[in-house]
């Protein structure tokens, strides 16, 4: 065993706060380099636009597209997560997430763009729902909540690193220096994951014959409080993708240059703050008040982005941000306490619908940014997170499914 495996696998007599804090960092690290590439591109929108000469809604879908991989491999590991071994899953999804980013430096075609972009989806899905899959599994229920929290918030760490970093190195060096940093971040997630997350068995089966079983897997959508979830996360991403997406044309329409575009991105500070908070947020109030109250405080943010104020459409990004965020947390942890087995299958299912959501945000809001405006835009993000606190309403009065 590594000296980094110790801080992320210690003995029993040695656990201790001061070692989950340095596990949770490590965590959230893991976190960070599995998805600084997912919205860095957002960022750089604008200049993408003036290099392939598209509309702001293709550019934006393609920019995007990689939540339509994401949904993809989160099904694939909700069929077959059990059979993989989450540690060489994860790092060797990282390590071949390298090439579709440096393939992205060298493409002039949309239709490639978007492609390897789907292919981004694809690897970071499947070491990201892994990843959930390996921490619920490796800590008790109770560290297992600040995991995921931690994890979430490297998750946040990289929305806001990654969309400053690709801003920064796409002004100073242009867009294929960009793409070739961000892959050696994916090079760095995979070292790092082979150095420190201790290793699993080989075959991590779902069945006593090791076949695949179906009624284990649908049991996760038998439970209604599941189901409610799974909905909840596609609102969630739906409405914080159609936020930051289009929020950039507002912001350069306010007088922002494409350098200063990225520091905007500062908004998500506080989140980093707030995102840890989100396990303990959910033990005092409850995972159904948590969600409740956390996407009302980003339904006020999305309110103020109607404002020709620079200050406040910034401070109303945060608020989107912090809310977003930390129901997302909550929802996470949620579903690895609710699923009984088969946690990876939950968890992919889970992401499958984020993650559709994201893709549905950047569909639905670019037609309506470029043929109504960002005021009708604001109103179906709006629209989209009073739906998910309707959803809510019931979560913590319903009985899970029976597992005989």
């Amino acid at each position: 065993m590594t000296g980094i495996e110790h801080v992320l696998n210690p003995p029993r007599a040695n656990l201790g706060a001061d070692t989950d804090r340095w596990r949770f960092a490590v965590i959230a690290l893991i976190a960070f380099l599995t998805l600084v590439d997912l919205f860095a591109a957002q960022a750089i929108l604008p200049a993408l636009v003036e290099k392939f000469q598209v509309s702001r809604a293709a550019m934006g879908f393609a920019v995007n597209a990689s939540t339509f991989g994401m949904a993809v491999a989160g099904l694939g590991i909700a069929y077959f997560g059990r059979r993989i071994d989450h540690r060489s899953g994860i790092w060797i999804s990282l390590a071949l997430l390298s090439l579709p980013t440096t393939a992205l430096a060298f493409t002039h075609d949309l239709k490639v763009f978007a492609a390897l972009r789907i292919v981004q989806g694809l690897c970071m899905s499947a070491a990201f729902t892994l990843t959930i899959a390996y921490l619920s599994e490796h800590f008790s229920p109770t560290q297992a909540t600040g995991a995921l929290a931690a994890y979430v918030t490297g998750n946040v760490a990289s929305n806001f690193f990654g969309r400053i970093l690709s801003a920064v190195v796409a002004g100073f060096g242009g867009l294929e220096i960009n793409f070739l940093t961000f892959a050696a971040l994916n090079i760095a997630g995979a070292l790092l994951v082979r150095l420190t997350l201790k290793k699993t068995s080989a075959m991590m089966q779902t069945s006593e014959d090791g076949s695949f079983n179906m009624r284990r897997w649908t049991y996760h959508f038998a439970d209604g409080e599941l189901r409610r979830v799974f909905a909840i996360g596609f609102l969630i991403l739906f409405a914080f993708i159609g936020t930051f997406t289009y929020v950039n044309f507002q912001l350069v329409a306010l007088g922002l240059s494409p350098m200063t575009l990225g520091l905007v991105y500062l908004v998500f500070l506080p989140s980093m703050l707030t995102t840890p908070m989100a396990g303990k947020l959910a033990v005092r109030i409850r995972a159904k008040l948590g969600i409740i109250s956390t996407l009302g405080l980003a339904i006020a943010g999305l309110a103020a982005l109607l404002s020709v104020s620079l200050p406040l459409v910034l401070a109303g990004l945060a608020l989107v941000a912090i809310g977003t965020f930390l129901a997302q947390a909550i929802a996470t942890g949620l579903v690895g306490r609710r699923a009984v087995t088969d946690k990876a299958g939950a968890s992919g299912i889970y992401l499958a619908s984020y993650y559709t959501g994201g893709l549905a945000g950047s569909l639905v809001l670019g037609q309506i940014y470029d043929h109504v405006g960002w005021p009708a835009c604001v109103g179906v993000l709006v629209a989209a997170l009073l739906a998910a606190i309707v959803i809510a309403v019931p979560i913590g009065s319903m009985p899970g499914p029976s597992r005989r």
